[in-house]
């Protein structure tokens, strides 16, 4: 089964940010969109997968959009930020996925997907901090680390979704002592991420309840829209749809205003 040094082990592995990321990161912590684009285009990786984001449907741009510096004018300071911060992992996301029904597309969608509908939040409120902005490209980490780390044990897991209606991160905290938003913890850590990021991500597990007002107050619209993506067609087909427990009363109070910003009739 599980142990905390396979997960250990796991982290260890993880590649250290890249030095154009990392200048890139610092360039936008000053507000230096012009620095930063310029910094990203020592890795052509890097600039292929801006481009792609940036072009993809749920932008809704009509021509396409290939310049490295429309790219972070276009998503501004903390949208840059957070493009960079799901470039990384998406270099952490497998090529193959085995226990999760995903392909890198998929991925790529539920990343964008989660960072549009984050930023909507983040306008509604007039929120003006970069690392909150930023906070939602940390999500998918915990969808790449329950792969990676369930993948060689999926018989297990199954077994135990089979006596207990248990969601995946329920399943990992009963291994091993940690949950996927813990090791999401570790990742942000590892990558010199803002502790704010951390924290927000760590909240929106529905379980861990921060002292710190806001960064509680986001956790539980992190957690509800985390639910929301989760829960449409492609990614129920595709098994994420028990990746976490739903905590209801963690969410009520917002339920009905999260759909108004989402544009949903409820």
């Amino acid at each position: 089964m599980i142990t905390k040094k396979d997960i250990e082990s796991y982290i260890t592995r993880i590649p250290p940010v890249s030095d154009a990321v990392r200048e890139a990161l610092a360039f936008l912590q000053v507000g230096e969109l012009g620095k930063a684009a310029k910094a990203t285009e020592k890795e052509r990786v890097l600039v292929a997968y801006l481009r792609d984001l940036i072009n993809k449907p749920v932008y809704g741009f009509k021509n396409e959009v290939k310049d490295v510096a429309q790219i972070f004018s276009i998503l501004g300071v903390g949208g840059s930020m957070q493009a960079l911060y799901n470039y990384l992992m998406n270099l952490l996301s497998p090529k193959e996925w085995h226990f999760f029904r995903m392909n890198q597309h998929l991925f790529n969608d539920l990343q964008a997907e989660l960072s549009t509908d984050w930023k909507k939040i983040v306008v509604h409120f007039g929120i003006k901090d970069k690392d909150i902005e930023a906070a939602a490209a940390l999500l998918p980490s915990a969808v790449i680390v329950s792969e990676a780390l369930f993948r060689t044990h999926k018989r297990d897991v199954e077994l135990l979704r089979s006596v207990e209606e248990l969601d995946i991160s329920t399943i990992l905290k009963r291994l091993s002592g940690y949950t996927l938003f813990d090791i999401s913890v570790m990742i942000a850590r590892k990558w010199d991420m803002p502790h704010k990021i951390a924290d927000i991500v760590q909240a929106a597990s529905g379980v861990c309840e921060s002292e710190e007002r806001e960064v509680l107050e986001l956790g539980k619209w992190m957690h509800l829209l985390l639910f929301y993506t989760l829960s449409q067609p492609k990614y129920i087909n595709a098994e994420l749809n028990d990746f976490l427990e739903f905590n209801v009363e963690y969410v009520d109070e917002i339920y009905e205003q999260f759909g108004k910003i989402m544009g949903l009739n409820i």
